[in-house]
């Protein structure tokens, strides 16, 4: 039976960590939210990060849009922010309404602010190995990771799912720990071939259970970070009762990445409140 990652536990100590850390601060760190729309799942997100914010000693601000606001408004909104010196951290909630460029609006949050690690500048720095704010769940995989002790040098990494917020950051980031990476997609023939030859399996593509017991390699390490709702429930991209009973360790659906989402997120906002160099 597998070992549970137990990333809502390391989270909490984090943000125990991080309270401590901020009770000598004269001024709160601050973050502000953009949301576009009124979508039920981003409302649940954010109210997390609100919590989790509040929990810490962090100012959350946060700016709702209707779903038909021009874009420049909403851009407009970003540039007042980057220029508030009491902003520390900006993000916009994703996704946006299809009508939005995506691109366009993120990359309208300066760098020193992109809590979400997520503007061209930020991922070409992650990308050539510089210091960087990066995406936070794949920072919650690799900090869960090292938490467990999971030895990636040399270890054949195979992630399922291409994804700008998770597959392809994560990817990278698992290129630096020295990993043997293989990322797979919807295009990616014989998948179950694969994903049995890896020493670490991660899964982000949102397709409830698709990750069957067959499909593992016995002794594995699974992080799975899908979250899907299904008949009222929540589950993760991996058939969890199956799979853990093969693999060495395991994150559960909810309690595992999730979290640490939402940890990593606080340590990018107590980043930029610090003032630390980015990049040189």
């Amino acid at each position: 039976m597998s070992i549970i990652m137990d990333g809502e536990a390391l989270s909490l100590k984090m943000q125990d960590e991080m309270k401590q850390q901020l009770k000598s601060c004269m001024i709160r760190p601050s973050v502000a939210v953009i949301q576009v729309g009124d979508d039920p799942a981003s409302n649940s997100y954010i109210k997390r990060k609100e919590k989790a914010c509040n929990a810490v000693g962090v100012y959350f601000r946060h700016y709702k849009f209707d779903a038909d606001t021009p874009e420049l408004s909403i851009i407009n909104k970003i540039k007042e922010l980057n220029n508030d010196d009491y902003v520390n951290g900006i993000l916009v909630q994703l996704p946006l309404p299809e009508r939005y460029n995506e691109k366009r609006i993120a990359n309208s949050i300066s760098n020193s602010k992109d809590v979400d690690g997520l503007t061209d500048i930020n991922t070409g720095r992650m990308i050539n190995g510089r210091k960087t704010l990066v995406p936070c769940t794949p920072l919650g995989v690799m900090r869960i990771l090292e938490e467990y002790e999971i030895e990636l040098v040399g270890k054949h990494v195979v992630i399922v799912g291409r994804g700008k917020l998770v597959g392809k950051p994560l990817a990278t980031l698992m290129l630096a720990a020295d990993a043997t990476v293989t990322v797979c997609h919807s295009k990616t023939t014989n998948l179950a071939e694969i994903t049995k030859q890896a020493d670490v399996l991660v899964c982000a593509v949102g397709s409830p259970k698709m990750i069957t017991a067959d499909m593992v390699r016995e002794g594995a390490v699974v992080i799975d970070v899908g979250v899907n709702r299904v008949d009222g429930k929540l589950c993760g991209d991996v058939d969890f009762d199956k799979v853990s009973k093969k693999a060495s360790y395991i994150t559960p659906v909810p309690k595992g990445v999730g979290p640490m989402t939402v940890a990593m997120l606080l340590e990018n906002i107590v980043t930029c409140y610090n003032n630390k160099p980015v990049a040189k």
